[in-house]
């Protein structure tokens, strides 16, 4: 009973941002768990690595490269999946861009870009995967946002928090509309997780690691792998009973109050 609920067998999965990081570890998670996917990125080799997991987990897997800030190439994907797959039980949208820049400085036509990308261009993905969730009566939509969409980060994520602002909201508003019709949406909110942007700005600055862990009582940042137990119980009917949530991914960040102290490491 207990390995059905969390059981992916005989659904299809279209997981954004998987040729790396967190992106790929849903999508093998979903496979792991017996999905059929297609899988995007504009990482063309990256992505075909992650399709070649996936087919030696013994699942089928179809890279679409997409860049999915782009409305036409969004729809094209969406079409290329009713077209190969013939439905869509599970939506990853994890793709989006990031900018830093202070908001004092920050050029319009930059910030419209960053929403864009991270709000508008979501919403589109969201939209082609509900109405096609809503057809068929049942779905799991999850959103990648961020803890900066609903607390403040400091250090130029202004149009990055402000978007993921945005994300947050949607997939409130987005539950609420669709929960009652069979579409679950949630949104996982990921703290610092080690990637190579990442990774060359805490080369770049040698006090950054130290900042962050400061603000994670768990002790580490995150790895990409740890999303996967995470994304397969929102993906599948364990989680039947909850949508519109916004899911700490965080080591505890949101739980710590700005003037509390993390305890010492056993």
């Amino acid at each position: 009973m207990i390995q059905e609920l969390f059981s992916l067998d005989e659904r299809v999965a279209l997981v954004t941002g998987a040729a790396s990081g967190m992106g790929r570890a849903m999508a093998l998670a979903f496979a792991a768990a017996g999905a059929d996917l297609l899988i995007a990125d504009i990482n063309v080799a990256g992505l075909s690595a992650t399709a070649a997991e996936i087919k030696a987990l013994g699942r089928r897997a179809l890279p679409v490269p997409c860049d999915v800030t782009d409305i036409k190439q969004i729809r094209a994907m969406f079409a290329r999946l009713d077209s190969e797959f013939g439905r869509i039980d599970v939506l990853a949208n994890v793709a989006g861009p990031g900018q830093l820049a202070k908001p004092e400085d920050i050029d319009l036509a930059l910030m419209a870009d960053v929403i864009h990308g991270l709000t508008v261009a979501r919403f589109c993905c969201c939209q082609e995967a509900g109405r096609r969730m809503l057809a068929a009566g049942a779905g799991s939509i999850i959103n990648m946002c961020s803890i900066g969409g609903v607390s403040a980060l400091g250090r130029g994520n202004f149009p990055y928090s402000v978007g993921m602002g945005g994300v947050a909201q949607m997939t409130r508003e987005l539950s609420t509309e669709w929960s009652g019709r069979g579409v679950r949406v949630n949104a996982i909110l990921p703290a610092q997780v080690i990637n190579p942007g990442l990774e060359a700005r805490m080369k770049a600055d040698d006090q950054l690691e130290a900042r962050f862990l400061s603000g994670i009582p768990i002790g580490r940042l995150g790895r990409p792998e740890d999303i996967a137990g995470l994304a397969v119980f929102l993906a599948a009917d364990a989680s039947s009973w909850i949508t519109g949530a916004l899911i700490p991914f965080d080591g505890g960040n949101l739980a710590l109050n700005a003037g509390g102290t993390p305890g010492p490491s056993a």
